[in-house]
């Protein structure tokens, strides 16, 4: 691949240091984890240890001060090992961004430095049984009183669920003006009334802890609300280009390492006596592959490049997270076909990411939205 004009030695420095975390830390223990449909608690201690935890948040809330190319080497990584349950991304780039944006410098100071340690692990509760990638339907809600609110409703498929300690719950402060009475709280999971349902079983991402949520009369203090009331919806709006970049990130990393495994495949398997990569069809595939995930890091770099200046628009990262997903899961497919039947086995790496990579289409957005937001911006 070429080089990406992005990274420099510093960037390059913390890849091989945290290349080897995951190796030491993460690799060995993966397909274990796959089986209990979760990572080790311990990994998020570790990771908060080495300075692998919200690494672009300020020093005084605990970070380390840098730049956001050291989040997407995280997520790189990550991916290229083929460790998507790994939710370190959701932690570091979605959840302390809003808590650093619009939190008080009470909610900063009380959970930022938990977040760069590790001692928290974080979710965000958008997604209802009702309501997916409409955001307007959310039905959970949250009705103030005095000095508190009390929080009723449930949430599904969130990240890191089973192993949250805070959770960013999306609820309705104000039904009667549909998205601008969306609120945003900061919910801790040892409070009365809030609870854990059981651990989703995925056809991928089979090691991510992935729950429902559930909330019956939650008393959630006042000065836990995040933001103004009824601003939920536009801060969503504002920080959703950052999540769909790390999700393009992560599919580009994916798709790259997949037609590393693919390419030394089929130079070692041999079909009618000689190598796979002797046949027209297999040279003609991966280089029309190899074009395509070039251009993809080409878009993706200029986008990072667009964020790093805080120019990034919704637009751009929809097109983005739309164009790099749908790659992804042409390139697995591709690859997995050039496996054979090995490639279906879950032993090879490729099987595991062909299935992880399918919910790339559907979270932060369905592909579907992301084409509605560009053609609303033509």
């Amino acid at each position: 691949m070429i080089p990406s004009p992005i990274f420099d030695a510093d960037t390059e420095g913390f890849r091989d240091a945290f290349r080897k975390f995951l190796e030491q830390e993460a690799v060995p223990h993966h397909r274990r984890w796959e089986k209990e449909g979760m990572v080790d608690r311990g990994l998020w201690t570790k990771a908060g240890e080495m300075g692998f935890l919200c690494p672009d948040m300020p020093e005084e809330y605990g970070g380390a001060g840098a730049d956001f190319r050291f989040n997407a080497v995280i997520s790189e990584e990550i991916a290229r090992h083929g460790l998507s349950g790994i939710g370190f991304g959701l932690h570091s780039d979605i959840v302390a961004p809003y808590i650093l944006h619009y939190g008080s410098e009470a909610q900063k100071q009380k959970y930022l430095p938990k977040l760069a340690r590790g001692e928290m692990v974080t979710a965000i509760a958008m997604t209802e049984p009702g309501a997916g990638s409409d955001l307007q339907g959310v039905k959970t809600s949250a009705i103030k009183q005095r000095d508190h609110y009390i929080l009723n409703g449930s949430k599904t498929f969130i990240t890191n669920g089973q192993h949250a300690d805070l959770v960013i719950v999306v609820a309705k402060t104000d039904p009667k003006e549909g998205a601008k009475g969306t609120s945003l709280f900061l919910v801790e999971s040892t409070w009365d009334g809030f609870s854990k349902g059981n651990n989703l079983e995925k056809v991928g991402m089979k090691a991510q802890d992935t729950s429902e949520l559930f909330f019956q009369d939650v008393k959630v203090p006042v000065e836990n609300l995040l933001g103004p009331e009824n601003s939920g919806f536009i801060a969503l709006m504002n920080e959703l280009p950052q999540e769909r970049l790390i999700v393009a990130i992560s599919a580009i990393a994916g798709s790259e390492a997949a037609l590393e495994w693919t390419i030394e495949y089929c130079k070692e398997r041999k079909a009618f006596k000689k190598p796979i990569m002797s046949f027209q069809n297999t040279r003609f595939t991966l280089a029309e592959l190899k074009a395509d995930i070039t251009a993809g890091r080409c878009f993706l770099d200029k986008c990072l490049e667009m964020h790093l200046q805080k120019k990034l628009d919704i637009p751009t990262a929809a097109m983005l997270k739309q164009w790099t997903t749908d790659l992804q899961c042409k390139v697995m497919d591709e690859c997995m076909q050039l496996h054979g039947g090995y490639g279906y086995m879950w032993d090879y790496p490729i099987a595991r990411a062909w299935a992880d990579a399918r919910v790339q289409k559907i979270y932060a957005g369905t592909n579907e939205i992301m084409k509605e937001i560009v053609a609303r911006s033509l």
